[in-house]
């Protein structure tokens, strides 16, 4: 009987310095921008590899791709999974969570955050960094120049709101346009597997008009009108950060009215061949 008990105050003995570890080193205040960052980035690496092994075991068509076309699926699986996080939780720090509430807290609203919103933050640079370098490393096989335009715009953005504490509402609004991107990524697999001409892809379509209008469109007017209202806490940030608040939605903005143009120039294609 010692041996066993020996062995279960060893495991708790281990179980108490690693949640010191997690608590005073890995989730303190000064280290959780860089431990979610390589967090984010070390989870991309890992749904890949499941990825492959899980496209491998339950899709037939897996197997007949090309060595891009696969990179490309298992990169897609990796921004489905980041895309279901970030948007998850940008809505609630937006429209459910206090942190942000011009009613239940005191001081500006362009400098609060929280540990769960840096974590959160600093999750999605890890992951903005690795697509990024597959994009370089592929390129332009995985994306053009829109995409490194796009997905820079947002690194920077992110990572400067991650490190300052600045500007965190205003960061997770836009990152709800995230949201979209397993609509747009289930559309490329369904076209991959030769599904174009299925209920499916029609289906798909629809939503990813209506996603987008909202996400992507409609909730910038929404983030824009919020600035306006608030613009006298907003001229109070740092005058880079102050920048990243006008030209980042700006600039993304533009690009989603561009994307949104040919979204529904291939929907009206769609349905006219269904006709």
């Amino acid at each position: 009987m010692a041996e066993p008990k020996r062995t279960v105050m060893a495991l708790k003995s281990y179980q108490n310095q690693a949640e010191v570890l997690v608590k005073n080193y890995l989730l303190a205040d000064p280290f959780i921008p860089y431990t979610s960052v390589l967090g984010g980035i070390f989870a991309c690496k890992m749904l890949y590899d499941i990825s492959q092994v899980v496209s491998a075991f339950y899709f037939r068509s897996y197997a007949t791709l090309t060595k891009l076309q696969r990179i490309e699926w298992n990169n897609r699986a990796i921004s489905t999974v980041h895309a279901i996080f970030i948007g998850t939780l940008s809505l609630y720090f937006v429209f459910w969570s206090d942190l942000f509430s011009d009613h239940r807290h005191t001081g500006l609203v362009t400098f609060r955050s929280s540990q769960l919103s840096t974590f959160s933050l600093g999750v999605s640079v890890g992951y903005f960094v690795a697509d990024l370098g597959m994009i370089f490393w592929w390129y332009p096989s995985m994306g053009g120049i829109e995409y490194i335009v796009h997905h820079s715009l947002s690194t920077i953005a992110v990572a400067y709101a991650m490190f300052t504490g600045e500007g965190h509402l205003y960061t997770f609004m836009v990152l709800i346009s995230e949201v979209t991107t397993p609509e747009i990524n289930m559309r490329w697999y369904l076209d991959t597997c030769g599904l174009k001409r299925s209920n499916a892809y029609l289906i798909n379509g629809v939503v990813i008009f209506f996603a987008w209008l909202v996400a992507r469109i409609l909730l910038f007017v929404y983030m824009s009108y919020h600035v306006y209202l608030h613009y006298d806490q907003v001229i109070q940030m740092h005058m880079f950060g102050f920048l990243l608040v006008f030209v980042v939605p700006s600039a993304l903005g533009t690009m989603n009215l561009i994307w949104f143009g040919k979204i529904l120039k291939g929907l009206k294609k769609t349905l006219a061949k269904r006709q």
